[in-house]
């Protein structure tokens, strides 16, 4: 990767981890250019602006998404772009799902600027980068696998509006927030019902949780 030319993202929304994590990438590479974003609104919209991206540093839960619904996201919106995941939730199950939905690694937020620095340098050099005490090699589970394998084949678009279906949005507050018309959001909830094989929103939503580990929010989803 070109160092003069390198252009990462850092998606946080904890100012003083962000800049940690500034640190570390200026510390690996001095000239990179590097944008940061508190929220998954910020994020999307500097993608749209910017597509020159190298690598994006993403964090499980900020404003915006919950669960691995923003990596499922932009996996699917910006296929181009490696994204490591940046989180304080560490746990096995979280770092093998990260991966499994398309992360080129996972860096725990326990660890020191050290192992930050040289996990991003493994990173921007193409290599993926896990903690050495995790083992991706156990067997899965076979239900969740089939759930997930549904869930990566939603577009961008029926992404977005299964997120806002899971902060409990109407129809026509989905289609205002997305700038589209209520019909078109009708026919995404149709297709992502189709994708998901379930048969209402409720359900589709309860899926969806069931793959991020149960950080969607369930609650109060229309009928």
């Amino acid at each position: 990767m070109n160092a003069v030319s390198t252009h990462l993202v850092i998606a946080d929304d904890h100012p003083l981890f962000r800049d940690a994590l500034r640190q570390a990438v200026a510390s690996v590479v001095a000239s990179a250019k590097i944008n940061e974003a508190g929220s998954f609104e910020e994020l999307t919209a500097l993608l749209d602006r910017e597509s020159d991206v190298d690598l994006i540093l993403l964090d499980l839960s900020m404003p915006g998404i919950s669960g691995f619904s923003g990596l499922i996201y932009l996996r699917a919106q910006f296929p181009a772009i490696p994204v490591v995941i940046v989180s304080a939730s560490d746990d096995s199950a979280t770092i093998r799902r990260s991966m499994d939905f398309g992360a080129s690694g996972f860096i725990p937020k326990r660890f020191g600027v050290e192992t930050l620095r040289d996990a991003i340098g493994k990173v921007m050099r193409g290599d993926v980068w896990i903690p050495a005490d995790v083992d991706l090699s156990a067997a899965a589970d076979p239900d969740m696998m089939k759930l997930r394998d549904r869930l990566v084949t939603l577009t961008p678009q029926q992404v977005r509006v299964l997120m806002m279906l899971s902060e409990g949005l109407l129809n026509k507050q989905i289609a205002f927030e997305l700038g589209v018309s209520e019909a078109t959001i009708k026919a995404h909830v149709s297709a992502i019902l189709q994708k998901l094989g379930v048969e209402s929103r409720t359900q589709a939503v309860i899926a969806a949780a069931k793959i991020a580990g149960g950080q969607w929010n369930q609650a109060s989803v229309p009928q």
